[in-house]
């Protein structure tokens, strides 16, 4: 077939679409799909907290994030995030990010960060249990219900 295009992967699309472009010290780009209806706004979300990241060491993590989607995304335009440098402390780090699409603001972030640090765990440890592939098929179980 002449001039058809390679089809790129569901995960070369998914890791393009979460690539930002900076396009200054707090000014991000990222692009959307083409589709119909609303924008995906988990798409949003994490677009916005990889532009909160991308103003945060390295060695902080995401902790915790507080969201509000604003107004419905549109597919196939870009997203323009503006990152507040709220505090930088010793242990966490704040940062609010504002999605803005077509000059209106359609999502709002407010993410922390911190420095991985030991403390108190109070977590089970893992029951024993077989590998997924030792437990018997789902329809067998259901035939003998």
């Amino acid at each position: 077939m002449p001039n058809s295009k390679p089809r790129r992967s569901p995960l070369d699309t998914l890791l393009s679409l979460l690539t930002l472009e900076a396009l200054d010290r707090d000014l991000y780009l990222a692009q959307t799909p083409r589709g119909e209806g609303r924008l995906f706004g988990g798409l949003v979300a994490a677009q916005s907290a990889l532009a909160a990241s991308a103003t945060v060491p390295h060695e902080r993590a995401l902790h915790s994030l507080h969201a509000y989607f604003l107004r419905p995304g549109q597919h196939g335009a870009p997203i323009r995030f503006t990152v507040d440098r709220i505090r930088d402390g010793r242990s966490f780090t704040t940062r609010r990010v504002v999605a803005h699409q077509g000059g209106e603001a359609i999502f709002n972030l407010d993410a922390s960060f911190c420095v991985a640090e030991t403390g108190v765990a109070h977590q089970d440890a893992r029951p024993e249990a077989p590998p997924p592939e030792g437990l018997p098929d789902w329809e067998d179980l259901r035939a003998a219900m």
